[in-house]
């Protein structure tokens, strides 16, 4: 048996049964032993291990699966070489078909042809060789690396959307495989019925499933000012849609979004589906809000819609950068925009040393407050040098001039983003807050703070 191992793994000197002392990497999978320093077989002058199981499963002369419509043959070399299924380096044991002339790891020969990924919400099929002419990006939209067509990966049919198959399959629990290719493709379908269209292609006039009026495109964004989208409760921004019989309004890009949606960061394996209507509390940045929301049928927590939006991945422009900026959530880092460090999912450049919160991502670009009467626009960089003027005009504190804040160009006054936005800053007026039934017996209701208010019941605080 070890005869047998050494040549066809390697052939310099026998292999041996020992204890993996060094925590060798194994030659034939590429990966280290989870469970101590185990046994393995190895030559410790070349400093080579192969796992136990790893050698009895590369001994098959001819592996079959169905997911792949020729068989595969053994092929021994002694140098490495590129999976044409994942495109990660191997050694040693390769799996080869000689009609479709490629390569692979021997875990490569029943890569799944098409899975369901809680990173896309259609499903991605596995192809091993594809014209770049057909995307317009090659970054893998998990890692924003760039995707080689001349190996394996897995993209959509639908859009241009592409993945690294070691990214796409990186953890298990965030992905299904799809056995039976006649089955029904998740629901995305549209929540809009489209009654008018203009010459350029847009839906100009459109029935939405959270609405009981038609709805209208505009890009008037100036007649607008001081109103919100009704689906995530940012300023109206960009084209909208609005309904002509009520106060109601819709950015284009929340009306473009599926009933149903999946989300990497949520821990459920449920599908997340579009509600409306009711008080929740975001599970990514815990703001309450009123306002559309995607609810998860399993464990009922909701994420909002800015927050849907700000961790979807792929490349993205920002008013507040020249670069398209990208998701990144391996690594935690700081944010430009408060200043707090350790963040765990950070929109960043590739360019640059410029990375924003998915929180601070989302801040409105012009707000209101009661101090001023004119529009606070959101300012990236204080150009004004004086220490003095580094104050807020609202709490009278001093503020960090490299942090964000808003400021009014015609009375020349700056404020924390905090302190213009408050707590409730995704919540209307009139909204009904039952969550604090632990401090209070009945229903709380949004109203807008005047003067003669009495202190806090809770904190004392005004």
């Amino acid at each position: 048996m070890l005869g047998t191992i050494s040549k066809v793994c390697h052939c310099k000197h026998p292999l041996a049964l020992q204890f993996n002392i060094k925590r060798l990497s194994c030659e034939i999978c590429g990966e280290t032993c989870q469970e101590g320093i185990g046994l393995v077989y190895g030559c410790s002058p070349c400093k080579f291990a192969v796992h136990i199981e790893c050698v009895s499963a590369s001994l098959d002369l001819v592996v079959e699966d169905k997911r792949h419509e020729h068989p595969f043959n053994l092929f021994t070399r002694r140098s490495s070489f590129i999976c044409d299924a994942c495109g990660v380096e191997g050694s040693y044991a390769s799996y080869i078909c000689c009609t479709c002339n490629i390569m692979v790891h021997k875990k490569c020969t029943s890569m799944p042809r098409i899975i369901k990924s809680k990173w896309h919400d259609h499903r991605l099929f596995h192809k091993y060789f594809l014209h770049i002419e057909d995307f317009r990006v090659l970054n893998c939209i998990m890692c924003n690396d760039e995707v080689s067509t001349d190996h394996g990966s897995y993209y959509c049919s639908e859009c241009d959307v592409i993945f690294h198959v070691k990214c796409a399959m990186k953890k298990k629990d965030s992905y299904e495989i799809v056995e039976n290719e006649d089955e029904e493709s998740p629901d995305v379908s549209s929540i809009t019925k489209v009654l008018e269209w203009n010459d350029a292609g847009e839906a100009t006039v459109i029935e939405h499933i959270m609405h009981i009026h038609r709805l209208t495109l505009s890009d008037r964004v100036g007649e607008y000012d001081n109103k919100c989208c009704d689906g995530c409760l940012l300023p109206i921004s960009d084209s909208f849609y609005y309904c002509t019989q009520c106060d109601f309004f819709l950015h284009k890009v929340c009306v473009e979004l599926p009933k149903v949606k999946q989300a990497w960061h949520h821990p459920c394996q449920s599908s997340l589906v579009l509600t409306s209507n009711e008080v929740f509390r975001c599970v990514v940045c815990h703001y309450l809000s009123k306002a559309f929301a995607y609810k998860c049928e399993e464990c009922k927590k909701s994420a909002c819609l800015r927050c849907i939006i700000a961790l979807t991945p792929g490349a993205r422009t920002y008013l507040g950068h020249k670069h398209p900026v990208f998701l990144y959530t391996e690594n935690r880092g700081g944010c430009v925009a408060c200043g707090r460090n350790g963040i765990k999912w950070l929109l960043r450049c590739k360019d640059c040393d410029f990375s924003v919160g998915n929180v601070c991502y989302s801040l409105p670009i012009t707000s209101q407050h009661k101090s001023n009467e004119h529009l606070l626009l959101l300012t990236y960089h204080d150009d004004n040098s004086y220490s003095e003027n580094h104050f807020c005009d609202i709490c009278e504190e001093r503020r960090d001039p490299n942090l964000w804040f808003y400021r009014c160009a015609t009375c020349d006054t700056s404020t924390h983003v905090n302190c213009v936005l408050g707590k409730y800053r995704f919540l209307k007026l009139g909204s009904i807050i039952e969550e604090y039934k632990d401090i209070h017996e009945h229903p709380l209701t949004v109203v807008k703070k005047i003067y003669y208010y009495p202190n806090c019941n809770f904190c004392s605080e005004p």
